[in-house]
């Protein structure tokens, strides 16, 4: 399958956006695999600079895991600050201690008014919403049934996190 829709603009977008690999993730913050694929993705991108690239986007699995969607409003909220990557960072370091405490914590470490957070999640007409309804329906529509769900410069991934961190490594070996 590929992804629908392509990387644009208004993704999140960690490394170069004209790297030779561009790697989508469809993540839960409250998905175990998504928290140990997390350190593995990391590295790969320290390993390679310039050459791989990272999309996260939203795929709350709301009726297993609580907190996802919370989470996915947190980091959505930074990034309209332009602070997403630390919070998401921050949300998959702490997966263990989910919920509104951390939340405020997260946002008021990040210097963000923890007011204006409340007011905009409590909301949901809020365009925080309509973002990650459209990154989940994008992630059904590209063939996503769980998490974490990469995709490779647009098709499908599925050997899991740890054989795409060796796959992505030896194609970049092989093509240098």
């Amino acid at each position: 399958m590929s992804l629908h829709p392509p990387v644009g603009p208004d993704d999140h977008i960690r490394g170069a956006k004209d790297a030779a690999l561009v790697i989508v993730e469809y993540g839960d913050y409250q998905c175990p695999y998504c928290g140990q694929a997390e350190p593995l993705l990391e590295q790969m991108l320290a390993a390679h600079g310039h050459r791989v690239a990272l999309v996260f986007r939203n795929f709350p699995l709301t009726e297993m895991h609580p907190q996802a969607l919370p989470a996915a409003l947190t980091a959505e909220y930074a990034g309209t600050h332009g602070d997403f990557w630390n919070v998401h960072d921050t949300l998959f370091a702490e997966q263990d201690r989910l919920g509104p405490s951390l939340y405020e914590a997260i946002i008021g470490r990040a210097g963000l008014s923890v007011s204006d957070f409340e007011h905009s999640i409590a909301d949901q007409s809020n365009p925080l919403y309509k973002r990650i309804e459209d990154d989940f329906e994008g992630g059904i529509r590209s063939g996503a049934n769980g998490t974490p769900a990469f995709f490779v410069n647009g098709q499908r991934y599925d050997r899991g996190a740890a054989n795409l961190v060796r796959d992505v490594a030896e194609l970049l070996r092989a093509n240098p």
